[in-house]
């Protein structure tokens, strides 16, 4: 089967709400993750809207180390390229929205040094570094400047998933080649929202190098067709774009996560809540509701016409040569 990189799953939310289990990673999402095939997964901390957003980040900081810690076994955390080759399960941590660094660009070393590898630096809301999809005409801040430039001398990747079209686009004129990605969103052309990108989104981000991990929501694929094939139609459509070697996948598996945040009586974001609103109380697609289901997802790619090559190249091969490309060695 081939290798799957998955560019954005929150299981860390749920690892911190499930804190007093015992070994929640392995209880809840390791066995889904190995069964799927996922070789690399991307673990972002969120914590934007937040009074304390450090506090919060380093609360599921300390859940990512926990995973690590109780699965040596099976997990190692991927800080580097050798990592990345690991035979074990590889996590990379990550910052969606850099609120946790509290305004301080400088901040960020900090959380370069806890194994951060890749940030966006945006949710939907703006911040004092940029402009989100909520405030699309604000973009990139004499902050998110300076900011840009640490992470590109560090080595840490940008994700541009919930930019401003201004961000995205001030983004792409800083960074260096190979160092961008959108780690989650749909194609524009196919369901027009925010969320997704435009066709000059995708091709300026295959100009730069970047990878673009297309998301199963019923958000970003489309309410009139929340379906597996018109998942791989976003797919199809990112290939067309951008070239096959520039795309790949950034699931966001969130239902498990927000079941037990409504059973822990969490507030949920009210951009979530129309999404679930959309999706009839569901926000994945029916056919791909967690890592379990990647075989199914490769199936459908394979009767689409993709061929091995291609398969793997979307599946995880694209992600692993941007990681290896930046990370240290």
């Amino acid at each position: 089967m081939a290798t799957i990189v998955d560019a954005h799953n929150d299981l860390l939310l749920e690892l911190v709400l499930r804190e007093r289990e015992t070994n929640p990673f392995r209880g809840r999402w390791l066995e889904q993750l190995e069964r799927g095939g996922v070789r690399v997964q991307v673990c972002p901390m969120y914590a934007a809207g937040e009074k304390r957003p450090r506090e919060v980040a380093l609360a599921q900081a300390a859940a990512f180390d926990r995973a690590v810690a109780e699965n040596g076994d099976r997990v190692v955390h991927a800080r580097t390229r050798a990592e990345l080759d690991d035979r074990r399960l590889a996590l990379i941590l990550s910052l969606e929205g850099v609120e946790p660094l509290e305004g301080d660009a400088a901040a960020f070393d900090e959380w370069w040094e806890r194994g951060v590898r890749l940030a966006s630096l945006t949710w939907n809301y703006s911040n004092a570094f940029g402009g989100g999809i909520d405030d699309p005409e604000q973009g990139v801040t004499d902050a998110g400047r300076a900011l840009v430039r640490r992470m590109g001398e560090l080595g840490a990747i940008i994700d541009l998933a919930h930019a401003s079209p201004r961000t995205f686009a001030d983004v792409l004129e800083l960074v260096p080649d190979g160092g961008v990605c959108v780690t989650h969103a749909g194609c524009r052309a196919l369901n027009d929202v925010p969320r997704n990108l435009s066709d000059e989104q995708l091709r300026a981000l295959a100009e730069r190098g970047g990878v673009h991990g297309v998301m199963a929501l019923v958000l970003t694929v489309g309410p009139d067709q929340p379906t597996l094939a018109r998942f791989v139609d976003h797919v199809e459509h990112a290939v067309a774009v951008m070239g096959v070697e520039h795309v790949g996948l950034g699931a966001d598996f969130i239902d498990q996560v927000l079941e037990s945040e409504i059973a822990a009586a969490s507030e949920l974001e009210q951009a979530t809540e129309e999404a679930m609103r959309l999706g009839g109380g569901t926000l994945a697609i029916r056919e791909l509701q967690g890592p379990a289901d990647y075989p199914r997802l490769l199936d459908a790619l394979r009767r689409r016409g993709f061929d091995g090559e291609r398969v793997d190249a979307i599946a995880g091969r694209n992600w692993l040569r941007l990681l290896r490309g930046a990370l240290p060695g």
